[in-house]
């Protein structure tokens, strides 16, 4: 089952402009099959996954990039960052485009040399798992947004997907080896996965001791996704200190698990929140971590809500991201507890979006966004994202939409 994916185009424009390209994001995403996929006959392979070929790199850079067949795909190439400098000194020599193309996980010291050493030559385009646009058949669909014209757009090329659906979807995950195999492999896929991220790049990056303690934190922030960060509370839960807590947040974020999502605020109202939330990117993976081992528990369970957010919020991310852009989100709560779920801003205007479990949204509590206009920022049109089966409105200003709108 071969599943077209949106960032290919980003690829391939990026790769006529820039003598880089980088394409990063977690492990088993499709960096590396996207990427083979696109190159041509005569664009050579080298994985430092290899050790032989990673020792080789590091302990002598200049005489590996000097073996290697130009253009190249270079892939982990967070495994040997002495590269960068090296690769800045070739690109300058030959001056072609699209020279040089490389995947990584994303980690802190990895993105510190690429930002000093290749500035202004390199391309780096994030990845996430298989969006449901992708899945649908969809790849060329734009960044998702609750404009009028786009939710018209959406209207007459999506179709409608049912609550089951859904949910076994959020329950499945993105990751595509999940997406794509014929077979029931999501328990020994998860646990690998957990295993082996755990093992190298946790253990590689954080050189952490007590792996247990940190299989034990991602559990409990998979079972707190979509709240906001409270690093005192999980600091007490698993008893270790708040700094300890922190870092390990932001090996989750660096390596491309979690997104943090800020709070939309301005000088105009101190009751608004300022701490930013948390989403894990997918919800497989996240369903996992939690113990919620069919769709139908999934469904009836108490994080059936948490969970239908995060998979609304990591799409939406997607859209963007796979198109090449940065995903300008943020959300809004304040000390009289109004909030919303995403704040989408764009040519100076905030497009409001609540994501709701309900399929009559006329049953629930939700009156609107009216709210928002104490931000004294101008307000677009909004939406909520639902399992109501069409597009409807719910007054002049927000549309019903279904989630498969996405």
């Amino acid at each position: 089952m071969s599943i077209e994916r949106t960032l290919a185009k980003s690829i391939l424009d990026a790769s006529r402009s820039f003598y880089v390209v980088m394409v990063t994001g977690p492990r088993q995403v499709g960096k590396t099959t996207l990427l083979q996929g696109l190159q041509n006959q005569e664009r050579s392979y080298v994985s430092l996954d290899d050790i032989d070929q990673r020792l080789a790199a590091r302990n002598d850079p200049a005489g590996f990039l000097d073996r290697l067949k130009l253009p190249v795909l270079i892939d982990e190439v967070q495994y040997a960052p002495e590269l960068f400098p090296y690769i800045k000194i070739l690109v300058d020599k030959e001056k072609k485009p699209g020279l040089f193309w490389l995947t990584g996980s994303q980690q802190f010291l990895m993105m510190k040399n690429v930002s000093e050493s290749l500035a202004g030559r390199v391309a780096i385009l994030d990845m996430q798992g298989i969006s449901l646009a992708e899945e649908e058949g969809r790849p060329n669909t734009s960044p998702f947004i609750p404009a009028l014209e786009t939710l018209k757009e959406r209207h007459s090329k999506a179709r409608y997907i049912g609550e089951s659906d859904i949910y076994y979807k959020i329950w499945r995950g993105s990751y595509p080896q999940v997406v794509t195999s014929k077979e029931n492999i999501w328990q020994r896929f998860y646990e690998s996965y957990i295993t082996t991220y755990i093992e190298r790049d946790v253990r590689d990056y954080l050189r952490v001791d007590d792996l247990m303690a940190f299989r034990r934190f991602i559990q409990l922030a998979a079972s707190r996704t979509g709240q906001m960060l409270n690093y005192r509370d999980i600091s007490k839960e698993i008893g270790l200190s708040e700094p300890t807590i922190k870092s390990w947040f932001n090996v989750l974020a660096a390596t491309g698990l979690v997104v943090f999502i800020q709070p939309y605020f301005n000088n105009f109202s101190k009751r608004l929140i300022k701490t930013p939330k948390f989403y894990f990117m997918d919800t497989g993976l996240c369903c996992f971590l939690t113990g919620w081992i069919t769709p139908d528990v999934l469904l009836r369970g108490a994080m059936s809500g948490p969970l239908l957010e995060t998979y609304g919020v990591s799409e939406i991310i997607k859209s963007y991201i796979h198109n090449g852009q940065r995903p300008p989100l943020f959300y809004y709560a304040d000390t009289d507890k109004k909030e919303v779920d995403l704040l989408i801003e764009q040519s100076g205007q905030l497009y409001p979006i609540e994501i709701k479990k309900a399929a009559s949204i006329y049953n629930t509590k939700f009156k609107g966004f009216s709210f928002l206009t104490q931000l004294k920022t101008p307000i677009g049109h909004g939406c909520v994202l639902s399992f109501h089966k069409s597009l409807t409105p719910f007054n002049e200003d927000v549309d019903i939409v279904p989630m498969s709108y996405i």
